[in-house]
């Protein structure tokens, strides 16, 4: 918890303000009892009423006082609190957006999404807590308790009795509720990911008729965060009778105890008065602080899960600045590669080198499993190669400051990513500020103008979160779209035409080939129709190159290549295929 208070600094001197404030209503409260025991010493009993006047003006005042002060100090406990916690907020979502996927590996979306949410409000709580309570209380306490001694020493040991009382009592509740906090965290991240997983996966819960499933998946676990809820909810509501019952019971003890002294002295009621009121302060500082120290070990448990992703080391760091001058034709060189998970026993890409030059295809092809997409994923950096060199234009993607590298690469996932807002700023997401002229151009160019004209308001109809209210292949004309709008020096196409139509697929390349004469193309594609022009294919299996070339030279060597064509193709189309390799 401690180090996340370094969110402070930038508001110290609201925070000294804050202190201020609460050091001024602490002090023009206190006075209220002692001036409450003159009025009746020395103003009720002796019948002075200058005395009355005087002193009942100048309560009025330090009232006024006070509360002025408790407003100042609740207006910037709430305004250092709600910085706080956008700044943490921000924090996190910056360290999480620049993680790569292996950093993330060990933390699903829920329990981010959870930590970024309700991890930080419970932080914010604790700290507007702590900026107002756990200043204002000891204040109370201490000064309380010197002018409840002063005011009446013989019923000093009254307080002892009732803060000690306090003090039991927070420790056996802490003590209950402690250990359960940690679980509640981890039950609201299930909670999450289940209702996570069944809005993003509804179409395949429905079309398999699993709606009942899900439902008793998330009603158990519904039902365990209930009885943990239900089980310190209990815990928690005990406090409050507890306090009561030691709050009374001090009263009652002041009360007695003051009125066998009164009947020995009956000057000592305006005494007995104030240290009444004085045993109420510190009392209510110790009430205020034992729920701070129960609330407490909440947000410690948040804390420990806000660090955790704040202090997570990154495995790919970026240089500051690109080492070395790139060439200026753009190229893609991969050097004796080898690729292997953390912690796995096999290599998932095997001594894998090759050259893609501008103006020119490379394009992937292999079962699932071979390795294209992790192939793919290296050239961004994603992952890095356990061994041998990936070269961007000339430069070891090593030494690529990340802007330098990433500005650089147009990528089309295999799976088209749209964000909530427009088809232009979907379009424009790579370029801010590329103009109308070009976002129109780039649609055109990836079979995209058509579809987008014909939906309401055309480039600026809305997208929805996850592009929920377009088609797959509208998604995935609008991502190559957004790859060329950027108009990069590498293109990289993860599978990006698998859901387009075959026809759709030709007028696509097609219309790539002008727009792409100084750029890399690399490809990764199972459908053969998509890559049989390509300048080089390269085939993959089980990690490792098995063929390299073009079609043609492919069909002729490559079994593994052969497999692939033979699999997509009618016997009629196979037998010409190969008769056709043959002749060329």
């Amino acid at each position: 918890m401690l180090k996340l208070l370094k969110f402070l600094r930038p508001y110290w001197w609201q925070v000294l303000i804050l202190l201020v404030a609460i050091g001024g209503q602490v002090f023009a409260t206190l006075q209220l009892p002692a001036l409450m025991a003159d009025i009746i010493n020395n103003g009720i009993i002796k019948e002075d009423m200058g005395r009355i006047w005087q002193d009942g003006g100048l309560m009025i005042l330090l009232a006024l006082l006070s509360a002025a002060a408790s407003f100042v100090a609740s207006f910037f406990s709430a305004r250092v609190g709600a910085h706080f916690s956008r700044d943490l907020r921000a924090a996190i979502f910056q360290k999480v957006i620049n993680l790569n996927l292996i950093d993330t590996k060990d933390y699903s979306t829920a329990s981010l999404i959870t930590r970024t949410t309700n991890d930080v409000n419970q932080i914010q709580m604790i700290v507007t807590m702590m900026l107002s309570m756990m200043l204002r209380a000891p204040m109370f306490c201490i000064l309380g308790l010197v002018m409840a001694i002063q005011t009446a020493p013989e019923m000093s040991w009254i307080i002892a009795i009732g803060i000690a009382a306090v003090v039991v009592s927070v420790v056996i509740i802490m003590s209950l509720v402690v250990p359960k906090f940690k679980i509640f965290q981890k039950m609201v991240d299930k909670i999450t990911l289940i209702t996570r997983e069944n809005l993003t996966g509804l179409k395949v819960i429905r079309a398999f008729n699993n709606e009942k499933v899900e439902q008793k998946k998330f009603a158990k676990t519904n039902d365990e965060l209930t009885r943990l809820l239900i089980f310190v909810d209990r815990i928690l509501e005990l406090q409050n009778p507890l306090i009561a019952i030691i709050f009374n019971g001090t009263t009652l003890l002041c009360s007695w105890v003051g009125i066998s002294l009164l009947s020995k002295d009956f000057a000592y009621l305006g005494n007995m008065t104030a240290f009444a009121e004085y045993v109420t302060f510190v009392m209510m500082s110790f009430l205020m602080l034992s729920i701070f120290f129960v609330m407490l070990p909440r947000a410690n448990v948040s804390a420990e899960r806000i660090n955790e992703i704040l202090k997570i080391n990154e495995k790919i760091r970026f240089p500051k600045k690109t080492i070395g001058i790139p060439n200026k034709r753009a190229s893609v060189e991969f050097k004796k590669v080898d690729f292997k998970y953390h912690d796995a026993a096999e290599k998932v890409l095997d001594d894998i080198s090759f050259v893609a030059e501008a103006g020119k295809t490379t394009a992937f092809i292999g079962s699932t499993g071979s390795g294209k997409s992790t192939l793919i994923n290296l050239v961004p950096r994603f992952y890095d190669a356990t061994s041998g060199e990936i070269l961007i234009d000339g430069i070891n993607i090593r030494d690529f400051e990340k802007d330098d590298l990433m500005g650089r690469i147009g990528l089309v996932p295999q799976h088209g990513v749209l964000f909530a807002g427009t088809v232009a700023s979907n379009i424009r997401f790579g370029a801010p500020d590329a103009t109308d002229k070009q976002v129109k151009l780039a649609a055109e160019i990836a079979q995209a103008a058509k579809f987008i004209e014909k939906m309401p308001g055309g480039y600026n109809a809305r997208i929805a979160q996850g592009g929920t209210n377009v088609s797959g292949g509208q998604k995935q004309r609008l991502s190559i779209a957004r790859a060329i709008c950027k108009q990069p020096d590498i293109f990289i196409f993860d599978d990006a035409f698998s859901a387009l139509d075959m026809k759709t697929d030709a007028k696509l390349r097609a219309a790539l080939k002008p727009i792409t004469t100084d750029a890399v193309v690399l490809v990764v594609a199972q459908r053969v129709s998509t890559i049989k022009d390509a300048d080089q294919i390269i085939v993959l299996d089980k990690g490792k190159m098995v063929g390299h070339g073009t079609h043609t030279e492919l069909l002729k060597k490559c079994k593994v290549y052969q497999s692939i064509v033979k699999s997509q193709l009618s016997d009629v189309e196979w037998r010409k295929e190969m008769h056709g390799s043959t002749t060329r």
